[in-house]
Order: structure tokens, then sequence, then C-alpha cells
């Protein structure tokens, strides 16, 4: 879904048949004013912007996406008449929080793993019919989009390998049948299954679930034999350990939880 059609359809989703205090009062000039709570990081411009030319609206932002803000900061003002200012109230607040939710949270951890030359990833574990918008989000946080989707590359994983019986044979034939440019990553639980990995020529070994520790006896291995292929590490990366994985050396390291534990901060709208 393209974000005209995304926008036109929360915008319908909220309104349904019609705003019912059109019904009562007649329209007068409004502004409004869209304020931070708390602390966070902003995204969601575009997809504001994208109501504002649907619905009329004159829109000025005093922050932009990826700016960071504070508790009482003023985010953007909304003039209009009152009819459009109001009802489109909740659906512009509910993409500007779920967008600016996610892109705080995603900070928090792009600047744990910044100073060790880590790439943030964020997954495909997002919200049905969100995932354009919500790996919008993670990159706003300052993390970079790993697959879209399963077109984007060829990612062999747990249960992929319990099906096939030769990885290299399978590599071999899969160069043969994908496009040229496509990378093929392999999912690794141990340091038996990333040599393999390893030796068949995948262009990116993932060590899902194991420990800093492990994860430093595949970086050296790779190191010594393999420099050219890239490593991430995933699986259960929190907060509390991500710096643990940075330090292991690995080149990036995604997460779920960028998207799927992101509670919502706090914004508001004040009409003047």
């Amino acid at each position: 879904m393209n974000l005209r059609k995304f926008v036109k359809s929360t915008l319908a989703e909220d309104i349904g048949r019609g705003d019912l205090y059109a019904l009562v009062e007649e329209a007068v000039d409004a502004e409004a004013f869209v304020i931070a709570k708390c602390d966070g990081i902003l995204a969601g411009q575009i997809y504001v912007d994208t109501l504002a030319s649907l619905e009329n609206l004159e829109v000025e932002w005093l922050k932009n996406d990826c700016d960071s803000f504070v508790e009482g900061d003023v985010l953007l003002k909304v003039r209009s008449d009152s009819h459009r200012v109001l009802r489109t109230e909740r659906t512009l607040l509910n993409m500007l929080l779920h967008a600016s939710s996610i892109a705080t949270l995603t900070k928090k951890y792009a600047s744990i793993v910044e100073p060790y030359g880590v790439k943030l990833l964020d997954t495909r574990k997002t919200r049905p019919g969100l995932r354009v918008f919500e790996k919008y989000a993670t990159r706003c946080g300052g993390a970079v989009n790993h697959r879209m989707g399963l077109d984007d590359s060829l990612m062999i994983k747990d249960t992929h390998l319990k099906t096939i019986k030769n990885l290299k044979e399978y590599i071999k034939k899969a160069r043969m049948q994908i496009p040229f440019t496509t990378k093929i990553e392999v999912e690794a639980e141990t340091f038996d299954i990333a040599k393999e990995a390893f030796e068949a020529a995948a262009d990116v070994v993932m060590c899902d679930n194991m420990s800093p520790e492990q994860i430093s006896e595949v970086v050296a291995y790779r190191d010594a034999n393999y420099a050219h292929i890239t490593l991430e590490a995933s699986g259960n990366i929190s907060l509390e350990t991500i710096e643990s994985y940075a330090k292991s050396g690995v080149d990036a390291i995604s997460s779920g939880a960028l998207t799927h534990q992101a509670n919502w901060i706090d914004i508001s709208m004040k009409v003047q």
C-alpha cells in the first residue's frame, strides 16, 4: 500500500460514516499545537504531511523526522477550519505516536552500538499491514532496514536447514536461480553450523541465540578464514545485553524489539 492510500485508509477507519460533531457546530478558524509530554525522537512527518495535503491542513513543523525533543516542546502547528482539525486529530496523533515511539526506542539501541561501528538492523516482526510504516520509523531512530520481505534476500533459517541435505550444494544451485545481486544469509545456532555456512559460501551468517562469548569465537574464526563474509547477531537481544553483543566483533545486530517492544510515548494536541 502506497503512502497516500495508507493515510486515506487510516483516516477512513477513524471517521467511519462521518464526524458527528460537524453536524452540530459551524466551522470556525482553528489552530492546534502538537505538544510532547515526554522526551523522544520524532517520526511520522511524511505521513502527517500526506494527511495535511489530503485534508487541506496547513502544517508548520518545529521539529523534523529524526530530531530529538523534550517534554514541553511544540512539535508542529496545525491550522484549518475546526471541522478539519478536529476530525483528523486522532489519525494525526496515532501516526505520530506510533512512529515516534518506535523511533524513540530504536535510538536507545542505536546509541549503544554506534561507538562500536556496528549496524543496528530491524526485522520482519512487524504488525500486519504496517511493515513499511514501522520500518520507516526504525530508520528515523537510527536503524538500517533488514529485509522488507522474503524476496529481498535468501535467508536460510533453522527451519529451512531441516529440509536441506547439503547446504553447499543448495547454495550453489541457488546462485543459478536467484538474481545476481541477491545475498544469501544463513542462520546458525552453533559454531559448527556457522562454519558450515562459511564453507558453503554464504554472504551473511547470522549467529542466532548465541551468547556473546560464543559469537566471539565465530568472529575469530571468520576473521582468520573468511574475512569477506558479514556476521550478524540476533535472538533475544535487549537494551541490557546489546552492548556485550556489539563488543563481540559482529558487523550488525538485528532486533525485533525495536518494533514489538516499543511502548507509546505521550504526545497530545491542544486547540487554540
